[in-house]
């Protein structure tokens, strides 16, 4: 399985991503919109889970929130929950609006599916000089016995392409690097638990039988854990790390 098709392999699976996957705290949002901002953009947002926060720190201002999708799926999903957004089809390499018209353009889980080279020469032509950049990721904390178990049951190989990258260094036309981590606990069902789980490319491009006994390795893992067994409430703890850049001007 390339590496294509495991970024295009969303769309499939839009609802388990729409019902499952995690939001973000609204403070990593606070953090990167620039004071002032007319215009932010969202790239590679999928359904719009790191959109909305944005869209809500931003609200009640003149601020444009732009969400730019390549999956048809993925962005008709975004458009029906937040109507009020333009979603427009694009990619990190190739970002729909004219140089220097943005203030802030955000990659949330998406930078790794971006050529940085491509994708850092489109930012710096999308953004006005002063604006920010920022990647970010929301990453399971594992300090927990039964979220590091987790781990072993669904991690493969494949993921390490599409895992965090504590070493992001841009430069080029971006100066100014800072870095934040900010620890949260995300709360859902089983369910909804399931469907993040299963929402992930590397395991979305299994086949069915393969994707169903993994499936029930986390439903066991559920049902015999002390911190999980007997309850529908999932709390899965996260350290979002942010990485903040700004355009030189």
């Amino acid at each position: 399985m390339t590496f294509e098709q495991h970024a295009r392999s969303f769309g499939s699976a839009v609802d388990a991503y729409e019902h499952g996957r995690p939001g973000y705290p609204t403070e990593v949002a606070a953090w990167l919109v620039p004071e002032g901002a007319r215009r932010v953009v969202d790239v590679g947002a999928g359904t719009g889970k790191f959109t909305r926060v944005l869209a809500d720190v931003v609200a009640g201002t003149d601020a444009d929130v732009v969400a730019v999708e390549p999956d048809a799926a993925m962005r008709s999903r975004l458009a029906e929950v937040l109507p009020d957004v333009r979603a427009l089809d694009g990619s990190g390499e190739a970002i729909p609006l004219p140089d220097g018209s943005a203030d802030l353009v955000t990659f949330a889980q998406s930078w790794h599916w971006v050529d940085r080279d491509a994708g850092v020469a489109e930012v710096a032509r999308v953004l006005r000089p002063g604006g920010v950049l920022g990647l970010v990721w929301n990453v399971r904390d594992e300090t927990d016995d039964w979220s590091r178990r987790l781990g072993d049951v669904i991690t493969r190989p494949e993921a390490r392409r599409m895992s965090y990258d504590d070493d992001t260094v841009l430069g080029g036309p971006f100066v100014g690097r800072a870095h934040r981590v900010f620890e949260w606990v995300h709360e859902q069902d089983r369910t909804a638990f399931l469907d993040m789980v299963l929402s992930r490319s590397y395991l979305i491009v299994l086949p069915d039988d393969e994707r169903a006994a993994l499936r029930q390795e986390v439903v066991d893992l559920l049902d015999s854990d002390p911190a999980t067994a007997g309850s529908d409430l999932v709390r899965v703890p996260y350290r979002t790390h942010v990485h903040r850049y700004e355009r030189r001007p």
